[in-house]
């Protein structure tokens, strides 16, 4: 079964120097129907304006991955690390018992367009941890790259929880997903259009995917993120 969930449907406010979508429940935006999915908790599409961005916050017990389409992103947090992250780079930082942490624009002129993604740990009480990992457009295209799972396998960054990340940019072209038994999925359209098994998506919207053991995701031009969740 494919549950489309339309991109005009999510949560949607401009601040003006913050243009953000939210596919679950998040800050000011609730709706009980989606709260989250398995243990997928948070996907925010965001696109932060030049010289602005988020100060300094705290985040505890949750793994998050962020992924930045375009533009820059640059992060510091509490336990040391600085880092600019780039289209193609994927950032995992584990809160645990808590985190400190910024995320700015560095640019003048270019706005940065970035998926932030929470995922539920396994338990309560980790220990803090940072990881930032690169894979370029030649890694993803018309492959299912995995980014980041709960082993690091294939390079992976490393998140506490039993689910695994797929990037894929398709071009002419179509990538097939086998879920194992009593696995689940969930499918973002980053840019451009799908078909997947015979159901239409378009840029920002998403799909939730169970009881179906196989996906086969085809395209002239997209990008896609594709979540094999427990």
């Amino acid at each position: 079964m494919i549950t489309i969930r339309k991109s005009d449907q999510r949560g949607h406010f401009d601040h003006g120097w913050l243009d953000t979508y939210h596919t679950f429940s998040f800050a000011d935006y609730h709706d009980p129907a989606f709260m989250s999915f398995r243990s997928l908790r948070v996907i925010n599409e965001d696109r932060v304006q030049p010289a602005i961005g988020f100060g300094r916050h705290g985040h505890r017990d949750m793994e998050i991955v962020t992924l930045v389409m375009s533009g820059q992103l640059e992060h510091q947090d509490s336990m040391g690390n600085g880092s600019i992250i780039r289209r193609g780079d994927v950032q995992r930082m584990s809160a645990g018992t808590g985190v400190l942490h910024s995320e700015m624009n560095p640019s003048k002129d270019e706005p940065v367009h970035l998926f932030q993604i929470w995922i539920l740990p396994e338990r309560p009480g980790l220990t803090p941890e940072y990881e930032q990992k690169a894979f370029p457009d030649d890694q993803r295209r018309n492959m299912l790259k995995l980014v980041a799972s709960n082993d690091g396998r294939e390079g992976s960054v490393t998140i506490h929880q039993d689910a695994s990340l797929f990037s894929s940019i398709i071009a002419d072209g179509s990538v097939t997903h086998d879920f194992g038994d009593k696995r689940h999925g969930w499918l973002q359209v980053a840019s451009g259009e799908v078909d997947v098994n015979g159901t239409t998506l378009v840029a920002g919207d998403g799909a939730a995917i169970s009881n179906e053991r196989e996906v086969t995701i085809r395209s002239a031009d997209a990008e896609i993120l594709l979540f094999d969740l427990a």
